[in-house]
C-alpha cells in the first residue's frame, strides 16, 4: 500500500466533502431565498473547486509514479492494488463526489428556474410600454380615479 497515495486521497475526500458542504448552504439558502448570500458561497465554492483540482493532479501523479494511469482507470487500478485502505479511501472519495455532482447540477437548475422568473418578470414589467410605476412610487393604473389608499 502507498501510504502517500492514501494521504492524497484522504486530503481530496475531505476537499470535496467541504465543497458538498458549500453545496448544501447554497440549495438552502435559494431555498430560503437568501440571495445575498450566494455571492460568498460562490466566491468560497469557485477557490474550494480550485484546490480540488490540484489535489486531484497531485492524486494522478502519485498513480503515474506508482505505474498508473492518471484516469479512473489508474485509480481502480491503484486502489484495488493498494488493499483495503486505498480500496475503502477511493470509494468514499467517488461516492463524495458524485454526491457533489448530483447537488451542483440541482443547485445549477434551481439558479436557471430563478433567472428564467426574473427574466419572464422584467419582460412582463416592459411589455406595456410604459412603467407600471410613477417617479413617486405609486402603481399607474390608468384613468382610475379616486383615492389612493396606500398614499400616506
Amino acid at each position: 500500500m502507498s501510504s502517500l497515495l492514501l494521504q492524497h486521497l484522504t486530503q481530496e475526500h475531505t476537499a470535496v466533502a467541504e465543497f458538498l458542504d458549500l453545496l448544501t448552504r447554497e440549495a438552502d439558502a435559494m431555498s430560503q431565498g437568501h440571495f445575498t448570500a450566494l455571492q460568498e458561497l460562490a466566491e468560497r465554492k469557485s477557490k474550494l473547486a480550485d484546490s480540488v483540482a490540484l489535489l486531484g493532479r497531485q492524486r494522478e501523479n502519485e498513480q503515474m509514479r506508482l505505474g498508473y494511469k492518471a484516469d479512473l482507470s489508474g485509480a481502480e487500478a491503484a486502489a484495488a492494488a493498494g488493499g483495503q485502505s486505498l480500496t475503502q479511501a477511493w470509494k468514499q472519495l467517488r461516492e463524495c463526489a458524485a454526491q457533489a455532482h448530483a447537488l451542483n447540477h440541482a443547485n445549477g437548475v434551481m439558479i436557471h428556474a430563478h433567472l428564467d422568473f426574473t427574466r419572464q418578470a422584467i419582460s412582463f414589467l416592459k411589455a406595456s410600454g410604459k412603467p407600471l410605476y410613477g417617479p413617486d412610487g405609486a402603481h399607474d393604473a390608468g384613468a382610475a380615479s379616486g383615492n389612493r389608499l396606500a398614499v400616506g
